[in-house]
């Protein structure tokens, strides 16, 4: 049975891209098909980053290829669209930046990054995180680097480049490797600025899907210099359930509407605790809900409840982001959703920028 091009473009035409939402036909996102006797194969262009996306749209397509395809071996490519200008000075080679911040200290923001970095880079995306908090960098302990520095390597032309740590598979980089811990309190405005201008003006991260942006807590000065100087993507706004961090949580939403960085959600963090001889008992330790309802009120979505856990703190304090070595557990499972509910924010964010910016021809 002779099929075309066009047979090949109808069958998969109606599935739907999760993130965006739209159809394949939609997104025009068939690059190219070729048909063979023995063989089919297709290559797709979607909004990235796919890491999440891939298997379920490779599948679909297969089922919908099936009933024309006749025995013949379907071979699927699905890559990333990358849909930002690609010409900013800043991180060029980073497809995609993402703030972690909070408006209150205490509330597990550096925890939250580090698994997310690891979760994300589990998906296998390429993930780096930026510690950028100067007056308690927590992403040493967090990654076992305590006494790491940034490493120094000569490039093929015979200049010296600064690079970020590798632990894990993810490139770190920290105000912990740059400066003591006794010089943060006495570190001021100006030299604090060069400190973390060399973080992401001079490094070189190399590609990278994702950078983690790990933020200081609070909304003053720093926080706003900082948004406005890197080009992030979106932000991720970690609180507690308590009222006291939820209204620190309005503060964080405001500062980054003003400057106009999209919020990709919020996390509540230490949402309730469950012992581990009783997994179905949920203990609201610090009251319940606060998440869901600023998230509610500032419309954006409420991307996961993270509840307290022993093992996470443990990994937290011994090098060792938890998703790691717990990804099937009730909590990497939680942790594994929330990286993958990040990255379909991201996708979302991708195309609407894309949209956007597409030239408008009148005819």
């Amino acid at each position: 049975m002779r099929i075309s091009q066009i047979d090949v473009s109808s069958a998969i035409g109606k599935v739907i891209d999760p993130g965006p939402g739209k159809s394949l036909a939609d997104l025009n996102a068939i690059d190219s098909i070729k048909i063979e006797d023995d063989f089919i194969e297709l290559k797709l262009s979607l909004p990235q980053p796919v890491h999440y996306v891939r298997d379920k749209i490779i599948s679909e397509c297969s089922d919908s290829l099936k009933a024309i395809a006749k025995g013949r071996e379907l071979r699927i490519l699905v890559s990333g669209k990358l849909q930002e200008p690609a010409e900013r000075k800043i991180l060029p080679t980073v497809k995609n930046i993402i703030a972690v911040a909070s408006g209150k200290g205490g509330v597990g923001k550096s925890s939250i990054s580090s698994n997310i970095a690891a979760a994300l880079s589990l998906s296998g995306a390429s993930v780096g995180i930026l510690d950028g908090d100067v007056y308690g960098p927590s992403q040493p302990t967090m990654f076992g680097l305590k006494d790491a520095k940034l490493e120094a390597v000569q490039t093929p032309d015979g200049n010296t480049i600064a690079v970020p740590v590798k632990k894990y598979g993810i490139k770190v980089a920290s105000m912990g490797f740059v400066m003591r811990q006794e010089e943060a309190a006495i570190v001021r405005g100006p030299m604090l600025a060069g400190y973390f201008s060399m973080l992401f003006e001079q490094l070189e991260w190399g590609d990278l899907d994702y950078l983690i942006f790990d933020l200081p807590p609070g909304t003053g000065d720093i926080q706003l210099t900082l948004t406005q100087k890197i080009p992030l993507t979106g932000a991720v706004i970690v609180t507690t359930p308590q009222e006291i961090s939820v209204v620190d949580v309005r503060r964080s939403i405001s500062m980054f509407r003003k400057v106009n960085v999209d919020i990709l959600g919020i996390v509540e963090n230490m949402s309730y605790f469950s012992p581990p001889d009783m997994p179905g008992r949920k203990y609201y330790i610090f009251g319940e809900g606060g998440g869901k309802r600023i998230a509610d009120e500032s419309n954006v979505p409420l991307l996961a409840e993270v509840p307290l856990n022993l093992e996470m703190r443990d990994g937290n304090d011994n090098g060792v982001p938890f998703v790691l070595n717990h990804a099937e557990s009730v909590q990497g499972k939680i942790l594994t959703s929330l990286a993958s509910n990040i990255a379909g924010r991201v996708r979302e964010i991708n195309y609407n920028k894309a949209e956007s910016s597409a030239p408008v021809i009148s005819i």
